[in-house]
């Protein structure tokens, strides 16, 4: 049978549809080397202001390497995540500063008429100071919290109790059985005519429903978000999260510490559970100077300064006569004061220095100072989980494991639910309990609270609270690393080099 003759129409037609696909193959290349060439330009641009801008050498080590290797991922990543200075907030914060003059010299004046101020003589209390930018005060009270039934109960008998306001303050606010709890709580005491101020970190709180803030803007609570977008500064930076877990009622009731607002925060955590949490309860001239921060972050979110609020400071009526100091960290501080805070707190530590902390991701000057302290005798020892819920820090967290114990450092593992607190003991008249982890995020980038107390009994109390975590941890050492896969021990590696950028 004859072959099939084909028309001229159908030949030409055949040729510029070959054509057509050519063209598309070579615009597609074209496209893809473009876009290739493109991203390592932006990489390597990129990675200069890096470089320039980082606070840390390690931090723009990492970013300059990432950003020039893996430039499609990180680029976007760094205009979200990597920058580190807050110039909007900066400027913002100052203004901040002389809009809370009145109410700072009210309070100080107030310390001082009622005797409430505590003089400081050693290196460490002047320092800490000088970082609050308040003072030591006496005649507090305060109350170890453990775990989140514990300190939740403890909290809601507080805004149960509010004659005149309520402050709220929390990184992650959920609609789930606490959220709700909270949020009908709140409502009841605002029918009751009491003032409350709710604040929430917007990127924490993601996931909050609006049905949730308006059922509360209905019933007169003043709620808002807390977001490093306002006003000045860098649009979209999503990595300046405001850490803080602070509630105060009539200024004269304040709690801060490791608990958010969620039910994994009772253990009912689908994996990480039971929830291992540490809060504090204070009363005393300490809550005014927690209150300032509460105030300084309200005010950037809603430019309303809460000077009607009570500044008054009166010593505790519990009875106690405990020292202590509040103090609030963040980007926005001309000085690294979180950081410094610890590196203080491991250099004072004479006999014994215990860390409680779920991410243990220290720099270099951090690590440094835990191994001094340990080659002077200090009994060094770090409590972290182990059950994670970042895979990252996890891994990371094994690399310093020959580090700590070249200097007899011991790192003990909590095994019975994830631990979650930030504790730290010195020695037998110092703790602390806050919201700040081991980490470049709470050193640099996060902002937090931090209760500092210089009390015998309540550092026994702290004492006596970590012994039984530690009985509830097993001690690890280089041998438990050097066990693991080769896998396993590379992933712990490179984990670490991206310690300043987790």
């Amino acid at each position: 049978m004859p072959a099939k003759k084909t028309s001229l129409w159908e030949r030409l037609k055949t040729t510029r549809f070959a054509r057509f696909k050519l063209m598309l193959r070579l615009y597609k290349k074209r496209l893809i080397a473009s876009a290739f060439v493109f991203s390592h330009i932006a990489g390597a641009l990129t990675s200069v202001e890096a470089i320039m801008e980082t606070r840390t050498p390690q931090g723009a080590t990492a970013w300059a390497v990432a950003l020039n290797l893996f430039p499609y991922i990180t680029v976007p990543a760094y205009w979200a995540f990597g920058h580190t200075e807050m110039e909007g907030y900066v400027v913002a914060r100052h203004s901040d500063l002389r809009k809370f003059q009145p109410v700072s010299l009210k309070l100080k004046n107030s310390l001082s008429e009622n005797g409430l101020r505590t003089d400081v003589t050693q290196p460490m209390g002047k320092m800490l100071e000088a970082l609050a930018g308040l003072s030591f005060t006496r005649g507090n009270s305060a109350e170890l919290l453990v775990d989140g039934e514990e300190s939740f109960d403890s909290m809601f008998e507080a805004i149960d109790s509010a004659s005149s306001y309520i402050l709220v303050q929390f990184y992650i606010v959920r609609d789930d059985n606490l959220g709700k709890k909270l949020r009908d709580k709140l409502i009841a005491k605002a029918k009751q005519g009491i003032k409350i101020y709710f604040l929430y970190d917007e990127l924490g709180s993601m996931g909050l429903s609006g049905d949730y803030i308006d059922s509360l803007i209905k019933s007169g609570v003043q709620i808002t978000g807390f977001s490093t977008n306002t006003r000045q500064g860098r649009k979209y930076q999503l990595n300046f999260r405001n850490h803080r877990k602070i509630l105060i009622v009539d200024g004269k009731v304040g709690f801060t510490g490791g608990l958010n607002v969620g039910d994994e925060y009772l253990g009912k955590h689908g994996t990480l559970t039971p929830w291992r949490d540490t809060h504090i309860r204070v009363t005393g001239p300490v809550v005014p100077l927690l209150q300032v921060s509460f105030g300084e972050d309200w005010y950037w979110a809603t430019q309303t300064v809460l000077d009607h609020l009570n500044w008054e400071a009166e010593k505790s009526e519990d009875g106690q006569d405990v020292t202590a100091l509040c103090l609030a960290t963040g980007p926005a501080d001309p000085m690294e004061s979180c950081a410094m805070f610890f590196l203080a707190a491991i250099n004072s530590a004479e006999k014994r220095l215990w860390i409680a902390t779920p991410y243990f991701v220290p720099d270099i000057q951090i690590l440094s100072a835990l191994q001094l302290a340990a080659l002077r005798g200090v009994d060094v020892r770090i409590l972290i989980p182990e059950k994670q819920d970042s895979q990252l820090v996890y891994f990371s967290s094994f690399s310093y494991l020959e580090d700590l114990e070249g200097t007899k450092i011991q790192t003990y593992r909590y095994h019975a639910g994830f631990m979650h607190q930030k504790v730290v003991l010195v020695d037998d008249d110092f703790a602390s309990v806050g919201s700040a982890n081991f980490d470049n995020r709470s050193f640099r980038l996060n902002f937090e609270i931090t209760m500092a107390v210089k009390d015998e009994k309540f550092a026994g109390e702290v004492a006596a609270m970590l012994e039984d975590d530690f009985s509830k941890s097993d001690l690890v050492t280089v041998k438990d690393l050097r066990e693991k896969p080769f896998v396993f021990r590379l992933a712990s590696r490179v984990s670490r080099l991206l310690a300043p950028i987790q």
